[in-house]
């Protein structure tokens, strides 16, 4: 057993040697050829602790000006793979997973990314959409790429995981996306966006299921969804459905505007909805 130990204890030694005497190069070569594609810089740091850190700074944003890594979070980096390298940009699917785990947040791919995962991509957006909790990143340490949305906490029995390029995918089901896409409307560019988009999704979403999306939103949400769905979509089945869990679990519903950003419209047709339709709302051609 002692044996085992000091050969162990001397291949470790050997290995630290050798990494020790790689260029910053040659080691993210081997860690590319190992099946690790992301780092932190210090990790980079520990591994050549007698070099300065200007110097291992130099080196790495030598290395970021040809393309062969890139910073996607405050010394996060990823290694670009081959096919990558020309356009300099790896899609965060790529290294979400790991991003967060190392952030030590819990997330989920939300709203319009979420959509396109479910075949509704009409609307798609420029940024990808994650969804994940206080406190709030700071704003040095933003990637461009991301779009950062903020729940109170992670409702983790409504997530679907799909295996991405390098690891898994979190991301939320047809329910929770199709709630997410009027709870946070504003973040994707109003109510009609979300409509349009919630045409597309219609198909994949399974009512009876909405109830337990109900603990992670708010009747208002629920009220607005279930408005879209009968008088814009014209889902009256789907609608139906909505409005029986919502008695259930509202009893007391209040009045509210579909949009809070403008004044309430006089003399606006009463609905079971209990919806004040300030504004107009029409879906783009599919």
């Amino acid at each position: 057993m002692s044996q085992k130990c000091s050969n162990s204890k001397l291949l470790m030694l050997v290995y630290t040697t050798k990494m020790r005497n790689m260029s910053i190069e040659e080691w993210i070569k081997e860690r590319e050829q190992r099946g690790h594609m992301t780092f932190y810089v210090s990790e980079i740091q520990e591994t050549f602790n007698e070099r300065s850190i200007k110097g291992l700074n130099t080196e790495l944003q030598r290395l970021s000006n040809r393309g062969r890594i890139i910073s996607v979070y405050r010394g996060f980096y990823v290694i670009v793979p081959v096919q990558y390298q020309l356009k300099r940009i790896v899609p965060p699917s790529f290294y979400i997973e790991e991003l967060m785990q190392n952030i030590g947040k819990p997330y989920y791919v939300c709203l319009l990314s979420a959509a396109a995962l479910h075949g509704a991509a009409h609307q798609r957006s420029m940024q990808y959409q994650i969804m994940t909790v206080a406190p709030r990143l700071k704003a040095s340490s933003l990637n461009p790429l991301l779009d950062w949305n903020y729940r109170t906490s992670i409702p983790e029995e409504l997530l679907m995981k799909k295996n991405a390029e390098m690891d898994i995918l979190r991301y939320s089901n047809p329910e929770l996306t199709a709630v997410d896409l009027v709870q946070f409307a504003d973040h994707i560019g109003g109510y009609q966006r979300a409509a349009t988009v919630l045409a597309e999704l219609v198909e994949t979403l399974d009512i009876a299921k909405m109830e337990l999306v109900f603990p992670y939103t708010t009747a208002a949400t629920i009220q607005r969804l279930g408005y879209i769905l009968e008088f814009v979509l014209e889902e009256q089945e789907h609608a139906d459905v909505l409005y029986d869990l919502l008695k259930r679990h509202f009893p007391k519903r209040h009045s509210f505007n579909m949009s809070n950003a403008h004044p309430a419209k006089d003399n606006c047709p009463k609905n079971r909805w209990y919806i004040n339709m300030n504004i107009n709302i029409e879906i783009d051609e599919l």
